[in-house]
């Protein structure tokens, strides 16, 4: 049977790809090498670390926050194996409902590893060992990422001791010291998770700042934060070995500038450095299909590699790592194959750091806007003087809005603070639509609620606030 289009990989990307082109009438099938869908993001990435961290920041506040509510529970007492069997129920649910999209929209789908043999040719590798061949149309790659290690850096991953985000979901008991190198998103939201149930975590950052790549401001105060929070975070450190010991692992590092060399002792060793595209068994070279110098495939404008027919999304293209980047270009896809306008609009894409407090950004840093020499304007404002903040003790960080200083365009959003990443959205839709700051501060927003901090905050950019 030929199809219309063949996706290959069904994480976010290729799911979403894959049933927006059955709803456009397309022949779809997909090629999945996991018993389950959802690729890392639903399996062991996005879904269930939101789980444990959901879990974990409840179990803070009732130690913390509940008597002061007035609410008075006792000290609260951990159930590991519940909190974990919460995150797995988690899990459970968002694959069953996959499963249940794909055969609702009709798509087909092939258990084991999909390899590209060219234009329109597609072979599937079961576990055991004998192959099948497919044709199609159109062939979408959305092989996803895999945990990168530390270059330079032998690491022996066994997902006890050292451990890659996978391993760290799966803790048997609260370590006691919890080492994380890199302090990036991963490692910093299942330190938090972590810590959150009682470790102590150190982590070790070969840049300047944690969150590299993040406006400045927000890192530098969110290192506070999580200095409050028990944190021992290392900058400007390069991890020279990790290696296990008898009572857990060591870590040795020195200064990236130069300097003495420094080992600590750690229960486990968290490596957290980031990903690397899954291009892996895919037979690339051999169709002829080309890679860029960080081995991701590569695309033009309309996601379209070099080999007619053959497209790619997701983590293994250039672009952020994110889930709903990966969805969007998945979506867009499907409609370029079906002969629609698909796009993909990377200046609006917001990024979601699920630690306590929540950091949430789109569009572009003041470190960007000053480096492309574009003149801005940055309107703050604290949630320490929001009535919503105040009421629910959720009153650290901030709101920070840039605008073009000329045209008063939002060129970029960053928040701190409780619900960061739900209070996002509306500067994301702002920014699709050419909102300027004026736009926003000059919108209705329902009172009392946080969002409200997001509204100041835009008519400190162009005017004043009220509320400071």
């Amino acid at each position: 049977m030929a199809y219309d289009v063949v996706v290959i990989g069904t994480g976010p990307g290729g799911y979403v790809c894959a049933i927006k082109a059955a709803q456009l009438g397309l022949k779809t099938a997909v090629v999945e090498k996991r018993p389950t869908h959802g690729g890392t993001c639903v399996n062991v990435g996005c879904i269930p670390s939101k789980a444990l961290l959901h879990a974990s920041e409840m179990f803070v506040e009732a130690g913390h926050s509940f008597a002061a509510l007035g609410v008075e529970v006792g000290t609260p007492k951990l159930n590991l194996k519940n909190m974990l069997a919460h995150k797995d129920q988690t899990v459970e649910q968002n694959v069953k409902g996959l499963d249940f999209l794909m055969k609702k929209n009709k798509i087909d789908v092939f258990r084991g590893t999909g390899k590209v043999l060219g234009a329109g040719k597609v072979a599937i590798v079961g576990e055991d060992g004998k192959t099948e061949e497919i044709e199609t149309k159109n062939i979408v790659i959305a092989t996803g990422s895999d945990a990168a290690g530390i270059p330079g850096v032998k690491v022996g991953f066994d997902e006890k001791v050292i451990v890659s985000s996978t391993g760290a979901l799966e803790f048997a008991k609260v370590p006691g010291h919890l080492v994380v190198v890199g302090g990036g998103v991963i490692g910093l939201e299942l330190g938090s998770v972590w810590a959150r149930l009682g470790a102590k975590v150190t982590v070790v950052e070969y840049l300047d700042t944690i969150l590299g790549g993040m406006d400045g401001e927000v890192a530098k105060q969110f290192q506070r934060m999580l200095a409050k929070q028990g944190f021992d975070i290392k900058l400007s450190s390069k991890v020279t070995a990790v290696a296990k010991t008898k009572k857990g692992a060591s870590v040795t590092f020195e200064p990236v500038k130069g300097g003495d060399a420094e080992t600590i002792e750690a229960d486990v060793v968290l490596i957290s450095t980031g990903r690397r595209p899954y291009t892996d068994g895919l037979g690339l070279a051999d169709a002829g299909v080309e890679l860029d110098e960080g081995g991701r495939v590569k695309t033009d404008g309309h996601l379209r590699t070099n080999v007619a027919g053959i497209y790619a999304i997701g983590d293994v293209i250039a672009g952020p790592m994110l889930a709903h980047k990966a969805e969007e270009e998945g979506v867009a896809v499907a409609e370029i194959i079906a002969g629609q306008a698909g796009h993909v609009n990377y200046d609006a894409i917001p990024g979601v750091v699920y630690t306590t407090p929540e950091i949430a950004a789109v569009g572009k840093t003041e470190e960007e806007l000053k480096k492309a020499g574009i003149e801005y304007k940055a309107g703050k404002f604290p949630f320490s003087a929001n009535g919503r903040a105040r009421a629910s003790l959720h009153t650290d960080g901030f709101v920070k809005v840039l605008a073009d200083k000329a045209s008063d365009r939002v060129l970029g959003v960053h928040i701190v603070g409780f619900g960061a990443g739900e209070m996002i959205h509306e500067a994301a839709v702002l920014m699709e639509f050419g909102g300027s700051s004026e736009d926003l501060a000059r919108t209705c927003h329902a009172h009392p609620t946080m969002s409200e901090a997001v509204k100041e905050a835009a008519l400190a950019t162009f005017s004043k606030p009220i509320h400071m």
